[in-house]
């Protein structure tokens, strides 16, 4: 797709459909001429230089990548409109084209009949989410592990919960055995879990602490924020190394996060909140004697905390989806050359003699470090700030990673010979979410060698 034949169209169709109502005559308080806009947009321009190549597989850092085209056009095209899908009168084809989309990714996630809508944010979803486990366990906290998202701590907050930390094993992910004990106590409503955690990409073991859960009337809560779209290959019969038994437990689940704006190639914000018992909409049910005044099935204001959103988040997803389906042969075909990626880069750090693998990867996150010499904590740390920081600022072939801090104690369960000289170390980390980076992958390694042995 050609962004440069396409952008064009979308102002065609935004005067296409305004000719139909006839002329007016806009309004000179806001009237601005090509000539005054030329310099600012120039400014605006160059404020634009201070960036990260987030679209470039050198850029191997946090969770980013650009929108699809099609993402683009899609928003771009419906933001014209401006429609609001918080009431159906709002935005009517971007309503639809909303409930379209939720149903497309409650069926990627083994959620059929979901009910559910579009969030600017998974933080927004998590918190709808934490939201209804309140009202449907009243006086009841959540556990989470000590590796989920801040959110859930914070949230917990927000609602006036009590928040239960949960270890975690030696891989990050959350430890059935010592959850067993809050689940039993009757403090604790809602479990939740994480697919896909945002410093290691861990995986909780949903398939293990589900039926745990339901033994004591838990609720289970999933954050699958980051990893969600790896259901396309977790249901699949050909998971390119993804443990299946936790992504083909998640449709069991009360409720899932899932952010589009993530791998599903859409811009910021677009997360989703989904709810495999459609009365916990009830939980949201409220009345506005001015707002919802059209026939509508369903207004998506009536099952959400949040009011105005944006339709043209629904329309760049919807748009996306038509090109790109939730199948394993659609949006899986990425994910899989991400995680192939990861993979090979996990085998090629394993077999260096510059870098070491600090942990195995479940999706596409690698974790590593130099191999300093002394191995210890504080050499390591030193290590890999320094690594940071020169891959960063290289006038030439620079490379964007990011880093991780690890404590101690962590460090240690993954490498015991570790010299325990100061209390945590930061760990190399780097997020292949783009599928170039399959590509790419030979050279960004040999980049990183060659950095870590100066």
């Amino acid at each position: 797709m050609d962004l440069r034949y396409w952008l064009p169209r979308a102002v065609e169709v935004i005067e296409r459909f305004g000719e139909r109502f006839g002329p007016y005559e806009p309004h000179p308080s806001h009237r601005v001429g090509d000539a005054d806009f030329a310099p600012v947009f120039e400014r605006f321009a160059k404020r634009l230089d201070d960036n990260y190549p987030f679209f470039h597989p050198r850029y191997a850092g946090q969770m980013v990548k650009p929108p699809h085209p099609a993402a683009v056009v899609g928003y771009t095209t419906a933001m014209l409109f401006n429609p609001n899908n918080h009431a159906a009168e709002g935005g009517p084809a971007t309503t639809e084209m909303e409930r379209e989309c939720v149903t497309a990714l409650g069926g990627m996630l083994g959620m059929p009949a979901a009910l559910g809508h579009l969030t600017t944010s998974g933080t927004m979803a998590n918190l709808e989410a934490l939201y209804v486990a309140r009202e449907s366990h009243p006086g009841r906290g959540v556990a989470y592990s000590t590796e989920c998202h801040y959110t859930h701590e914070r949230m917990c907050h927000v609602l006036g919960m009590e928040g239960y930390p949960v270890p975690v094993d030696a891989h990050g992910r959350i430890d059935p055995g010592a959850l067993e004990p809050l689940l039993a106590s009757g403090r604790v409503g809602t479990v939740v879990l994480t697919t896909g955690t945002t410093g290691l990409g861990a995986v909780d073991p949903v398939h293990e602490v589900l039926p745990r859960a339901r033994r004591h009337g838990v609720r289970v809560h999933v954050d699958a924020a980051y990893g969600g779209f790896y259901a396309l290959l977790g249901l699949s019969d050909e998971p390119e190394g993804v443990d299946v038994r936790p992504w083909r437990a998640v449709g069991a689940c009360d409720s899932v996060v899932v952010d589009p704006h993530k791998h599903g190639l859409q811009p910021y914000g677009c997360g989703a909140v989904l709810f495999n018992d459609p009365r916990a909409g009830r939980h949201f049910a409220h009345d506005s004697p001015y707002t919802y005044f059209t026939d509508a099935e369903l207004h998506l204001g009536e099952i959400s905390l949040e009011c105005s959103r944006a339709g043209a988040a629904a329309a760049g997803l919807w748009l996306t989806l038509q090109l790109l389906p939730l199948t394993r042969d659609g949006f899986g075909r990425m994910l899989a050359a991400s995680r192939r990626a990861a993979v090979r880069f996990a085998g090629l750090l394993a077999g260096s003699e510059a870098l070491e693998l600090y942990q195995r990867p479940d999706l596409d996150i690698v974790t590593y470090v130099p191999a300093a010499r002394p191995w210890s904590l504080s050499a390591v740390d030193a290590a890999s700030e320094r690594l940071l920081r020169e891959g960063m600022h290289a006038s030439e072939d620079p490379v964007f990673l990011s880093v991780l801090r690890a404590d101690a104690d962590a460090f240690a369960r993954r490498h015991p010979g570790i010299v325990r000289d100061a209390g945590a170390a930061r760990v190399m980390r780097s997020v292949l979410i783009k599928p170039e980076a399959e590509l790419y992958l030979d050279r960004l390694h040999a980049r990183i060698e060659q950095l870590a042995t100066r």
